[in-house]
């Protein structure tokens, strides 16, 4: 699978920005799908994911602020993100696991992730 985001940019916090990545490849639907971010110096932290079956899962500090979706038929991932903070600055990527089921597993970790974007940057000022 092949990944391109776009989307990132700035704004203000309590702002909301909506990011987008076109998938393309036949591995899409048996993909679990999703966003990790990184801040310099730190490790990638997963954000968000998504099942081909639409089951999500997310990390607890964008619970309630961040909504991850995918349509299958147009091989699009999003990720809106509202009630934006400062510390959700990073770059964030997408990226896609084939799994053959489309599941996610309980656990997720970059290694695990076959396929990347090249990033979209978000920076949140106060």
């Amino acid at each position: 699978v092949q990944l391109v985001e776009s989307g990132g940019g700035s704004v203000q916090a309590g702002g909301s920005l909506r990011l987008s990545c076109a998938a393309s490849g036949s591995d899409y639907i048996g993909s679990c799908i999703g966003w990790f971010r990184r801040t310099p110096g730190k490790a990638r932290e997963g954000v968000a994911f998504i099942a081909t079956n639409l089951t999500t899962t997310y990390t607890d500090s964008v619970n309630g602020r961040f909504t991850i979706s995918r349509d299958n038929s147009k091989k699009i991932l999003s990720l809106q993100m509202n009630s934006l903070k400062p510390e959700d600055t990073a770059m964030y990527y997408c990226a896609a696991l084939w799994t053959g089921s489309g599941l996610c597993p309980s656990i997720v970790r970059p290694p695990h992730f076959g396929s990347w974007g090249q990033g979209t940057q978000v920076t949140v000022y106060s």
